[in-house]
């Protein structure tokens, strides 16, 4: 029986008792659970801290953050001052960070305990957290199925209750995918809303930080600590945090996209996203289907793009500075026997398919192109968005697949055809939960135009409503 957990639940708990005794209840129930959600479960340092926000009296300062006490799960590609950080792979095994992520220091500021850092797709390259070095995260719906990718870890740790919040990156449905698959919420924030210093890059322009929760007001307050500019990541922008939920849908205009309901789609995933579109017109939303012509080239120009920037980010990783170091020999010898030991199948692949893209000859044929066509998806979204308010949209094509299903690397490519789109074109989305076919939860996927959280999330947590 899965029982998940909220903020207002979990602060509740800590005011009865205390911040130590819910950290000691929420490293037990990672203990006894078996779905691999995380790599480092940072016992010592939570209790540690946890201690210490109990020492502080409730008119001293610090003590009345709005996580005052709160676990967190943090996907392993943030940087944690004392804390194991390793992308999900060997070639960082060991890695402590000697600084926080933006990101970490704002939870920090909330009085938020991180607890651990939760499993991955290596390097966030993957749509099943399967090409984890530390073994594949299980699905809490039913073990044998993936959690979805590459935040699968952060998904499933809110998913089983081991958890009330959590941190994803979104680089081309990494947050979103993993929340459809464990009937969770998640977040993408609209590019440069959030701070992406201290994230282990996979790639610059299309990677954000996004919350997941079991509930949609809880993502709101997540996205509010987290978001707005930094001075330390030059793409941060300042935007508005203070994310108001009144579902409202008078005078709401949705957008249904012909192409996201394409070939491939299982029918009763298409059956539940439209039931639900059906239920918000019931409300008194209107919808209207458009067109999106560009989105059949998206997901090529997509890899292209993510490769490339992959293979220029990953050059960094050669044993010599931090990490796994072989045994020396000479600098090109080691290089390479560092990289091919380190890094596993999947990371291998786009460094290569990227190099090549990047490679004299092959620039302008490939890459250059992609840019070109990331253009003219993200013009799509700005015209449709002259029309309606919102796009709604099935999360993934499909519900979790099993375990070592989807061995074709195409295959599970193909499955981000929905999500990649918002990313090349920087707009925000997110996934709720709206459905359930044969005891596997169905994610329904609202899209805004640029800095249109509150408005998403206001949709969104009507759509929650209707869930009961």
């Amino acid at each position: 029986m899965i029982s998940m957990m909220s903020v207002t639940e979990v602060s509740r708990r800590i005011k009865e008792s205390s911040a130590e005794a819910v950290v000691a209840e929420h490293l037990e129930r990672i203990r006894k659970n078996e779905f691999n959600t995380f790599i480092t479960v940072a016992e010592d340092e939570s209790l540690r801290r946890a201690r210490m926000l109990d020492s502080i009296d409730s008119g001293e300062p610090g003590s009345g953050g709005r996580l005052h006490g709160v676990p967190i799960a943090i996907k392993d590609n943030m940087s944690t001052k004392g804390i194991r950080t390793t992308c999900a792979s060997h070639i960082l095994d060991g890695y402590i960070p000697p600084y926080d992520a933006t990101v970490i220091k704002r939870l920090y500021a909330e009085g938020a305990i991180v607890i651990g850092k939760a499993n991955m797709d290596e390097f966030a390259m993957g749509t099943s957290t399967e090409s984890s070095y530390y073994g594949p995260t299980r699905n809490p719906h039913n073990p044998n199925c993936v959690p979805g990718g590459s935040s699968g870890g952060s998904a499933a740790a809110v998913a089983a209750g081991e958890v009330a919040i959590s941190l994803g990156s979104d680089t081309g449905g990494s947050v979103r995918c993993p929340a459809s698959f464990c009937g969770v919420v998640g977040l993408k924030p609209t590019y440069g809303a959030v701070s992406r210093y201290g994230l282990i890059s996979y790639a610059n322009s299309l990677e954000q930080i996004g919350p997941i929760t079991s509930n949609v007001r809880d993502v709101a307050l997540l996205y509010s600590i987290i978001a707005g500019h930094d001075p330390k990541d030059s793409t941060s922008v300042d935007s508005d945090t203070n994310i108001t939920i009144n579902c409202d849908l008078r005078g709401l205009n949705i957008g249904v996209p012909k192409e996201y309901f394409g070939e491939g789609i299982d029918p009763a995933v298409e059956k539940a996203v439209w039931n639900r579109i059906h239920d918000l017109e019931a409300e008194g939303a209107t919808y209207t289907e458009i067109e999106m012509p560009h989105t059949d080239y998206a997901l090529a120009a997509y890899y292209i793009i993510a490769m490339s920037e992959a293979s220029s980010n990953l050059a960094r990783f050669d044993g010599m500075r931090y990490g796994l170091r072989t045994e020396d020999k000479d600098v090109t010898t080691t290089y390479s026997d560092v990289r091919a030991l380190g890094f596993g199948d999947e990371v291998k692949r786009r460094i290569i398919l990227g190099t090549f893209s990047l490679s004299t000859g092959y620039h302008d044929k490939y890459y250059l192109k992609a840019l070109k066509v990331r253009t003219l998806v993200k013009q799509d979204f700005d015209s449709a968005f002259g029309s309606v308010n919102v796009l709604i949209a099935p999360t993934m094509p499909m519900p979790a697949f099993g375990i070592g299903e989807l061995v074709d690397p195409l295959s599970q490519y193909l499955a981000d055809v929905n999500t990649v789109p918002i990313n090349l074109a920087g707009v925000p989305s997110v996934s709720v939960p709206c459905g359930s076919t044969q005891g596997l939860p169905i994610g329904l996927q609202i899209i805004g135009g640029f800095f249109a959280e509150s408005r998403i999330l206001d949709v969104a947590a009507f759509v929650e409503q209707m869930n009961g």
